[in-house]
């Protein structure tokens, strides 16, 4: 009768452990109608467009039309919303970034408030081209498996890239960090892409492993520049690169003394 007791108390927790299905429209509703979204242990089915692109583009003039009187061919979302991920795997493309080609219009959400995708598997792309991050973001402990994109990315406030790996090329360029980022313990199973990127208040990559390259050029840093244990397999391309006013060669000697 114990050995009974102990199977079904293993399965309930087997069944309590398991993730939830959630799907990806439900989030987007959740969404438009102003909740809150704070969703852990659960897969995430079907694409999740922050941007609203279907719904948007009934509604906007046609291309010609519009730009010759002088309009933009980018649409922007602001997402009021708290957005939560706590240990969730997105089964399809998270998007805050569509360049929709057909209609020449390319949309963009941006984040007024916190973000977080701590524990995350995205399983296909995760494109935050241009988005704007306004209050703490959080993307640690997670993995992304397709591409990803943060070009032209802005963070106002805290930020981490803590323990994340990134197993397609990570691309950071134009990227612009106002408060201090962590990429430590990360890893970079292919080429990383920081080119033009700006770090306002100082960044670690300490312990992070590049196993490709590492393009820093024209990067600028201000602040704590922390590369302790720092692995790059192949090239680091620093040129024109200025960390706290002094090429990255001249940092390196430096720190070495």
């Amino acid at each position: 009768m114990k050995n009974i007791i102990t199977i079904v108390a293993f399965l309930f927790c087997l069944t309590s452990f398991a993730q939830k299905t959630v799907d990806a429209s439900d989030i987007i509703r959740d969404v438009k109608n102003g909740k809150a979204v704070n969703i852990s242990n659960a897969t995430i089915n079907g694409v999740l467009d922050f941007t609203f692109m279907d719904e948007a583009l009934p509604k906007l003039p046609k291309r010609k039309k519009w730009w010759n009187n002088g309009g933009s061919n980018t649409i922007e979302k602001q997402i009021t919303n708290k957005v939560s991920f706590v240990n969730c795997t997105f089964t399809g493309d998270v998007l805050a970034y569509i360049p929709h080609e057909k209609s020449g219009y390319t949309f963009i959400a941006n984040f007024e408030d916190i973000v977080t995708f701590k524990g995350c598997t995205f399983k296909q792309k995760a494109m935050f081209k241009y988005s704007d991050f306004e209050r703490n973001t959080d993307f640690s402990n997670t993995k992304f498996n397709n591409d990803s994109t943060f070009k032209y990315a802005k963070f106002d406030r805290d930020i981490t890239f803590e323990n994340t790996f990134f197993d397609e090329p990570a691309t950071f360029k134009y990227a612009e960090f106002k408060q201090f980022v962590s990429f430590e313990n990360s890893v970079f199973n292919e080429s990383a892409i920081f080119k033009y990127s700006e770090f306002n208040d100082g960044v670690s990559f300490r312990n992070v492993k590049f196993e490709e390259d590492l393009n820093i050029k024209y990067t600028k840093v201000s602040g704590k520049f922390d590369i302790t244990d720092m692995e790059v397999a192949y090239d680091i391309d620093s040129k024109y690169t200025k960390i706290n006013g002094k090429s990255f060669s001249k940092y390196l000697l430096k720190s070495k003394k």
